[in-house]
This record gives structure tokens, C-alpha cells and sequence, in this order.
């Protein structure tokens, strides 16, 4: 070999074990879950007032500025269009119905739309779990045939999911018959309005069901104690002792979801959702209290912050 050469092949093999270790250690480190971010077009209904509403692109743009990897409304071809004018990576779909024979169209209807997540609102308050049991299956195998979305049913109030005792009679039917475990979209905020709780019994009482928690790919997250499904997440510029409660128990299903081995290479879908002011005193929000806006995009903050000291 000529005098100053280097032999460059020999010095920068490694032995194979050490090729093997930083693969493997590669792999692993990628192998991470994530958190995204999804706004509810709903938070912007009468914004900034009712008389002078932003209009969907505008609304579409304030999601991005904020930093939303995604959004979520009943989908069509304009909120698909103005996503991808936008960058935003995410939409995801709604479906509320009672009527089986819809199940097909309106699923559809949003994967088109670019939905590839959907939430679904199903049946009714009085609905028997049986039938919401057969209902639910039958949504899914019809989601199935359509291909690539995935069906979340959410925990809510007038529907058959309204109390703890429904909605977990519903899933161990669905289990019983199907065998598999089914995917809800946890909103703890009615939870905890039909069982009146307190912040020293939240953990206790709403993540005592950790097999379903942790198969849970959509998340809807709003503040809230025993009495109220909605309370203020910023008060004279600071984050209320209610918010501070209710972020308390989400690190804690943070904690919870991200240490399933399940959810290593998964994506959590989490709304911070905040109801807008209804005409005659109907919302969510109510006189008094800050816009639902500008209160959800401070709880997106929050979440990415109990987002962190979860891992």
C-alpha cells in the first residue's frame, strides 16, 4: 500500500455483532408512539360571534395555525380539499346513527372524504345493549368490506354508551361474540357527570378498565368534574384548578396507553374539545365563561405537555 494511503474498507468495518446491536437499537428507537393533535370543528361554531361565523376555509386555516395535525367534523369533498391546501395530514370522520341500513353509506360517505379514523356516536339512550351490541358489530363488519378506516365508538351521553355499566356490558358482548376487543373513544367528561366524581376518584373510577384503555386509538379530552362535562381550562392566565384535575388523570391514561407494547409503534388520536356557546343557553360552554376556541387550542398545549411526562 502507497505511503499516506488509508485503507478505508478495512477501518470502517465493524464486527458483525456491533452491526447487529446499532440495527436493532435503530429499529427499536423508531419504534416510538405518537401523539396527534386533532381539532373539532365544532370548538368554532359562532366564532368568533354568531352573527359574524368564520367560514370553513378560514376555520380550516385557524386549525393549522395552531399547530393541529389534524381536524374532525361529518366530512365532505371541501374539507378534504381545503386539508390538503392547508398540509393538514389528518381528517377525521363522524358518524351518529341508530339505523343499520345507513351504516354502509354514511361510512363511505367519510372515507371519501379522507377519513381514514372515524368516530361514531351510536343508537340512542334508551337503546338496549344487546341490540347496540349486535349494531356495533354489524358497523364494523360493514367498515370491513368498505377497507382501510378504522371505527372508534365513543362514550356519550343520549346514546347507548351514556353510563359506564352500557358501555362495558356492551363490550364484553362484543367480546363474547366476536372475540375481539372493541375500540372506544373514551370521553370521560360524561362519565364523570353521570357518576358525579370528584378529582380524588377520577383514576379510580374511569381507568378501571385498562385492556379496553389501551386499545383505544381516539381519545376526545375535555375538562370537566362531577358536575360539569365542560369547565374552563384558562382563568386570568393561568390553567384552572379544574383543568389541573382533569390533566392529572390524562397523564395518567397517557401513562397507561403508552406503556402497552401494543401501542410501540402506534398513533394516539386526541381532540382537545371544547363546546361552543348555544343559542338560548344550549351549549356546552355557557355565558361567562371564555370561547370554546382559544380554550382548545390552550388544552392542545396542555395534552402535548402531559403527552411528554407520560412517556
Amino acid at each position: 500500500m502507497a505511503a499516506g494511503r488509508v485503507n478505508v474498507s478495512r477501518q470502517t468495518h465493524l464486527p458483525m455483532r456491533v452491526v447487529d446491536f446499532i440495527g436493532q437499537f435503530t429499529s427499536e428507537f423508531f419504534k416510538m408512539n405518537h401523539i396527534a393533535h386533532f381539532a373539532n370543528l365544532w370548538s368554532l361554531v359562532g366564532h368568533p360571534e354568531a352573527q359574524r361565523e368564520w367560514g370553513l376555509e378560514r376555520k380550516i386555516k385557524a386549525v393549522a395555525d395552531a399547530g393541529f395535525d389534524g381536524f374532525t367534523w361529518i366530512l365532505n369533498r371541501d374539507h378534504r380539499r381545503l386539508a390538503e391546501k392547508y398540509d393538514i395530514k389528518h381528517l377525521i370522520g363522524f358518524v351518529s346513527t341508530s339505523n343499520p341500513d345507513e351504516f354502509a353509506r354514511l361510512i363511505r360517505s367519510q372515507k371519501e372524504a379522507g377519513a381514514v379514523q372515524i368516530n361514531v356516536q351510536l343508537d340512542n339512550h334508551d337503546t338496549p345493549p344487546v341490540l347496540a351490541t349486535r349494531h356495533w358489530i354489524r358497523m364494523m363488519r360493514e367498515a370491513e368490506k368498505i377497507g382501510e378506516v378504522v371505527m372508534s365508538l365513543e362514550v356519550h351521553r343520549d346514546c347507548c354508551t351514556e353510563t359506564p355499566e352500557k358501555t362495558y356490558e356492551i363490550a364484553e358482548r362484543y367480546y363474547d361474540i366476536t372475540g375481539e376487543i372493541i375500540r372506544i373513544n373514551f370521553d370521560f367528561s360524561h362519565f364523570a357527570v353521570v357518576k358525579h366524581l370528584n378529582p380524588e376518584n377520577y383514576c379510580q373510577r374511569l381507568l378501571d378498565h385498562p385492556t379496553l384503555l389501551k386499545n383505544s386509538e381516539q381519545w376526545h379530552m375535555r375538562p370537566f368534574n362531577g358536575h360539569h362535562c365542560q369547565v374552563p381550562v384558562i382563568h386570568d392566565g393561568r390553567v384552572t384548578p379544574e383543568a389541573k384535575s382533569c390533566l392529572s388523570s390524562a397523564r395518567a391514561f397517557l401513562k397507561l396507553w403508552r406503556a402497552a407494547p401494543k401501542n410501540k409503534n402506534k398513533t394516539l388520536f386526541v381532540c382537545p374539545e371544547m363546546g361552543p356557546y348555544g343559542r338560548g343557553g344550549a351549549g356546552y360552554n355557557i355565558t361567562g365563561l371564555p370561547p370554546a376556541w382559544p380554550e382548545a387550542v390552550a388544552l392542545r398545549g396542555e395534552l402535548a405537555k402531559a403527552w411528554r411526562t407520560a412517556g
